[in-house]
């Protein structure tokens, strides 16, 4: 049987690549792909406590909510992306300098 424990595991390995990634790339859609890692392992905490709370599924609300917050601001970062690159034909952030200030 799968405790507890065993999803904390795995939603830490989730948080710290996510965590990796954002920190190691220059580009800016691969750290939006960090930032979702991060956001999908706080998904995972969430519903492990959801699935061990026998009183209420709050957590499971909780979770949904979370999935439709993160696909709206998936859309509007791409769309951000998107723009950007159309201007400065380049996707990353450490060439974008008009930015800046």
């Amino acid at each position: 049987m799968i405790t507890l424990t065993d999803f904390m595991v795995v939603s830490a390995v989730l948080f710290c690549t996510g965590l990796f990634i954002i920190v190691s790339k220059k580009n800016a859609i691969q750290i939006l792909i960090g930032i979702e890692l991060m956001l999908n392992a706080a998904i995972l905490n969430l519903v492990a406590f959801g699935k061990y709370d026998r009183v209420n599924n709050s957590g499971q609300i909780f979770a949904l909510f979370a999935i439709i917050l993160a696909a709206a601001t998936t859309a509007v970062a791409l769309a951000i992306i998107l723009n950007v690159y159309k201007q400065y034909k380049t996707i990353n952030p450490d060439q974008i300098k008009d930015l800046k200030d």
